[in-house]
């Protein structure tokens, strides 16, 4: 088999044992005789699935009680949406990241006011702004904690006066998260816990049922947790694989666990972005990501970008063409990315390197 190292920012790469369990079950789910998108989700079985996915995520996130964790469709688009539906009666507060934040704020206006705290846009993205006020009388303030297309990357666990929201599709389960400060957590899998398809809402019950507004019943929050995530047909092939990649998750030993390989790998890349003469960063090194590296050739040497792709690909890299918005390059390396693909990039830079001095 062809030996490729995949770096693609979403889908992406994830773990050898969540794929294989995926034929698997493609073939005969649970020795049942079907495949798993051919039973019932219904079905005693399916509940299982579904009742062990939920408890993983409660697990490896420590999510507290009083919070219920949904899987739906739509991606993390819809919750652009569905979020300002469902929270936003006055006045909503946005941090403006990049274009997945500009996008929810844009889709929240539809709902009422929002107010950008604070943007660098002007600095095409570069940082995470720290300067700024969230205003008290916001119903919710709506946080990007990684931004896939930039490299950067809210580190820590913001401190906010109001309802704190965030999309956290490329950083969830790369690190310990405390929930209890978050009113309500969303992204897509298909960056750390599986494949595209399903969609993870994390929400703080009593935060809901508090706007005027008519709200139709697929993009109500409490009919589907109501429903427990089956109010509709569930994406039950993504939530399988998202389900045995979070056993893969707590088998290599959790989330502290995985952000310690994380940095590890991201250091290690970074470092060799640092030192080579012909690649420079992108991103403010505070904000860097661990699970997005974005940089580009060396002023001076910026006629060399196609021929490095062309290069970095006869060496088996794969996905590491910068978004289309930015050009340069783009190394996703969320969780089941392994070291060793990180490592043959280095080395394939180095290479590179050497042929041009």
């Amino acid at each position: 088999m062809k030996t490729t190292h995949n770096f693609n920012a979403g889908p992406c790469v994830l773990p050898k044992e969540a794929v294989q369990a995926g034929i698997e079950a493609l073939k005969d789910f649970n020795n049942s005789g079907m495949s798993v998108i051919e039973i019932s989700h219904r079905s005693k079985d399916w509940e299982a699935v579904m009742n062990e996915c939920r408890a993983l995520w409660k697990e490896l996130l420590q999510i507290p009680d009083d919070y219920e964790i949904l899987f739906l469709g739509g991606g993390a688009s819809m919750q652009f949406c569905m979020v300002p539906m469902n929270l936003l009666e006055k006045k909503a507060a946005y941090l403006d990241t990049g274009v997945w934040a500009k996008k929810a704020l844009k889709e929240a206006k539809a709902f009422g006011e929002v107010v950008t705290v604070a943007s660098s846009a002007e600095s095409t993205y570069n940082f995470v702004p720290k300067e700024y006020t969230i205003p008290v009388d916001a119903d919710y303030f709506h946080i990007t904690t990684n931004n896939t297309i930039y490299g950067t990357e809210i580190h820590t666990d913001l401190d906010s006066p109001v309802l704190l929201v965030a999309d956290m599709s490329s950083d969830i389960m790369s690190r310990p998260v405390d929930v209890s400060k978050y009113g309500l957590i969303y992204g897509g899998a298909q960056k750390n816990v599986g494949p595209a398809g399903v969609t993870f809402v994390i929400i703080r019950k009593d935060i809901l049922g508090k706007v005027s507004r008519h709200l139709p019943s697929m993009l109500d929050y409490r009919i589907h947790i109501e429903g427990e995530s089956m109010y509709n047909t569930p994406p039950v092939f993504s939530i399988f694989i998202m389900t045995r990649t979070l056993k893969w998750l707590k088998n290599l030993g959790g989330l502290k666990a995985i952000q310690k390989i994380n940095r590890e790998k991201a250091d290690l890349l970074y470092s060799e972005i640092d030192r080579n003469s012909l690649f420079r960063g992108t991103a403010a090194k505070e904000d860097r990501s661990l699970m997005n590296i974005c940089f580009v050739m060396a002023e001076g040497h910026e006629s060399l970008e196609a021929e490095f792709l062309d290069f970095a690909k006869s060496r088996g890299m794969v996905g590491i063409k910068g978004h289309r918005s930015v050009g340069g390059f783009r190394a996703s390396v969320y969780n089941a990315c392994p070291k060793e693909s990180v490592q043959a990039l280095v080395d394939c830079m180095r290479e590179f390197e050497k042929n041009h001095k």
